[in-house]
């Protein structure tokens, strides 16, 4: 019997919201205790949803990693399931390779909903990183395939697409890899609990719709993109 025949998912009766935390793992992470705060934030992240009772129920979580390599840190569980890893920081910003990895992760995910007769919400990717790509240029191969994948993907409603950029963060690389019309936010003085408040609210709020719904979110932000998204 393979992995994907032995898949349980819990609450199966309920809509399901997949969501991919893509964090940035490399070394200059350690810089300004970086990675302490993001794994503080990632448990802040779990508590609150779990406050929900229907968020519980609804919201699934990965976690996909990249720095000294790209790594599954913690595949696809319910948030009640859902460990938080402690991360630390080393290596480059293998940003391409991680976002193809969080596709995946994605559309595998989506495969298990449908062989179950699972309805489920747009996936999420929430990607947060603190530097620039160091496995690819602009304009070579794999730049244009993870641009090719973001904008079809969004435009083909696979998922939403979301960009944190914080402290050194290139957020002229990250404007250019988001949909058009969802602009990367820059994360103010390194405020990631309030970002992952925000981010647990957000998926409380959608997970309480029905799927199809326009959602209408907190836009602490002012950008582009990010006051309302479709649920489906």
């Amino acid at each position: 019997m393979t992995l994907e025949e032995i898949v349980e998912i819990s609450y199966p009766q309920q809509p399901h919201c997949p969501t991919v935390l893509l964090l940035d793992i490399s070394g200059s992470m350690i810089v300004g205790d970086k990675i302490g705060q993001l794994n503080d934030g990632i448990r802040a992240f779990k508590e609150e949803i779990e406050k929900d009772e229907l968020a519980r129920k609804r919201v699934d979580l990965a976690v996909v990693t990249f720095g000294q390599k790209v790594d599954v840190a913690h595949d696809f569980s319910s948030i009640e399931d859902f460990e938080p890893p402690t991360l630390e920081a080393d290596g480059l910003t293998p940003l391409g390779g991680a976002i193809r990895k969080a596709s995946e992760l994605i559309e595998k995910r989506k495969d298990e909903y449908k062989k179950e007769g699972i309805d489920y919400y747009r996936p999420w990717i929430f990607l947060i990183t603190d530097g620039e790509p160091t496995d690819m240029n602009e304009g070579d191969e794999l730049w244009n395939e993870v641009v090719t994948l973001i904008h079809d993907g969004e435009k083909s409603g696979k998922f939403l697409f979301f960009a944190v950029g914080v402290d050194e963060a290139d957020m002229d690389t990250l404007a250019k890899i988001s949909p058009q019309h969802r602009t990367p936010i820059k994360l103010k003085e390194n405020h990631f609990n309030e970002m992952f408040l925000w981010l647990s609210r957000s998926q409380t709020k959608v997970s309480a719709s029905k799927p199809g719904e326009t959602v209408v979110l907190e836009d602490p932000f002012g950008l582009m993109g990010w006051g309302e998204i479709p649920s489906i």
